[in-house]
């Protein structure tokens, strides 16, 4: 299966979401044939689920990836950079925290849909890529190279050489493995589901809220966020425990309970209670499996052959969404099968080996991070102590720059490998332990009087 070594072979991508829709456009370029099939109707048409449209946190990562094909700059125009969390307490105060030591570095607000429109128009205009939407796969045969789609005019069946598998957490493609021997897979559900809620434009036409920054009521057990759009409003998203999703029956509750808890935002949110009453509860899974590639055994029958399956994005590593790395380390994925496709002069099976044993660690490490994260943002960040460390990282990071990076910096604001972040960490740390304590403790003391006069005034 290597490039320039007799036919082409035969490349079908399942799912036409982020990660597909790159991919497809990544091999296209390469000159290699694509057949790219989605479930969905065209989304560009068709338009976002409601209350399925989890605004995404572009970073470096992503932006990166952009830039192989070009779209960075396009992209950005589309998205709102974010400088840092803005903590809103149940008092109605607030607090900017900025990701980056300077305060300049921002990630950026991009809607799902309008991503992956642009990336879909991308796929369309490569030499090489068809794009089939409406067709849902329910049968991969890897030993004869053969899957079957179910579409409005009955099953199609389709021939593969290589299969690759972008077809999200709940992969169909992936359940063609999920019972081989050696094939180890799970899913674990975080107690906390989600639900979209909504923060419009002003009567004015303006942002209600500072479209700069990611905002955040944290709330112990729960919290709600919300980022802003090209359209000046903002995609709120609640993470409750489940049961509390399910508690609020009537919009008196709603509106009492949000009337309690977030009462600067509710005022915000004329849509509130229908909101919250239509928009459907998702689920909070992170996946591990492995191997992400597997090979059929050739029967002999027939004109087909085995074929090479390879999981790819969050088929092979779905995480929670909590350090906003989920569509950029799936992006980073694209990059990193194309760069070995590159590398074994288009070897397929040895450039999907090397990309499962490159990225399988890093993909192991951002699951981490990523659940540590969602702690971080419902609980600690309304800690003095918390608000303490973090001005000392920034204090070091002005004053080593380039020795000291935050952890934060190191995924959102680089690209070096998820799996190296925390002994990179645990070096700084100890190199500048002595100098950290002395900065988090005058940090400390400073919050805790600002902490008293506040409550002095009231």
């Amino acid at each position: 299966m290597g490039e320039g070594r007799g036919p082409q072979p035969r490349v079908v991508i399942v799912g036409a979401g982020l990660a597909g829709s790159l991919l497809a456009t990544l091999l296209g370029r390469r000159g290699i044939a694509v057949q790219l099939f989605e479930r969905r109707p065209d989304p560009r048409l068709a338009g976002a689920e409601r209350g399925r449209s989890i605004n995404l946190a572009l970073s470096a990562r992503g932006l990166a990836a952009l830039e192989q094909v070009g779209l960075r700059e396009e992209v950005m125009k589309l998205a709102l950079p974010m400088r840092g969390r803005m903590i809103h307490d149940v008092d109605g105060g607030q607090n900017l925290q900025p990701y980056s030591a300077d305060g300049t570095r921002s990630i950026n607000s991009i809607s799902r849909a309008l991503l992956n429109a642009t990336l879909l128009d991308a796929a369309d205009a490569t030499p090489g890529v068809t794009i089939r939407f409406g067709h849902r796969l329910t049968e991969l045969d890897l030993d004869d190279g053969l899957l079957t789609f179910d579409t409005d005019a009955g099953p199609v069946p389709e021939r593969a050489d290589v299969v690759l598998a972008c077809d999200g957490s709940y992969s169909a493609a992936r359940r063609a493995v999920t019972f081989r021997q050696g094939f180890t897979f799970g899913q674990d559900y975080l107690g906390a589901g989600y639900r979209e809620l909504t923060i419009p434009a002003t009567a004015a036409g303006e942002f209600a809220m500072d479209p700069a920054a990611l905002h955040i009521w944290p709330r112990g057990e729960s919290m709600m966020i919300a980022l802003p759009n090209a359209d000046r409003s903002f995609t709120c998203t609640l993470f409750w425990p489940t049961e509390q999703l399910e508690s609020l029956r009537t919009d008196g509750e709603v509106l009492g309970y949000f009337r309690r808890h977030y009462p600067d935002a509710v005022e915000l949110m004329p849509t509130l209670a229908e909101d919250y009453r239509l928009n459907p509860a998702g689920s909070l899974v992170t996946v591990r499996c492995r191997p992400w590639v597997h090979r059929g055994s050739p029967r002999g029958e027939g004109d087909g052959g085995e074929a090479l399956l390879a999981l790819v994005g969050d088929a092979a590593h779905a995480i929670v969404p909590f350090f906003g790395q989920g569509a950029n380390c799936g992006m980073e994925d694209c990059i990193e099968i194309d760069a070995q496709l590159a590398a074994c002069g288009g070897d397929w099976a040895t450039a999907l080996e090397r990309y499962q044993c490159n990225r399988k660690p890093n993909t192991d490490a951002i699951a981490e991070l990523s659940l540590d994260n969602f702690v971080e943002m419902r609980d600690r960040v309304n800690s003095p102590v918390y608000r303490a460390k973090m001005a000392s990282q920034h204090w070091l990071e002005r004053r080593l720059p380039g020795r000291y990076v935050s952890r934060y910096e190191l995924v959102s604001f680089s690209t070096t490998p998820y799996a190296d972040i925390a002994g990179r960490m645990r070096r700084q740390n100890r190199a500048t332990a002595g100098a950290a304590g002395a900065v988090t403790l005058a940090a400390l003391a400073a919050a805790r009087a600002w902490q008293h006069r506040r409550d002095e005034a009231q």
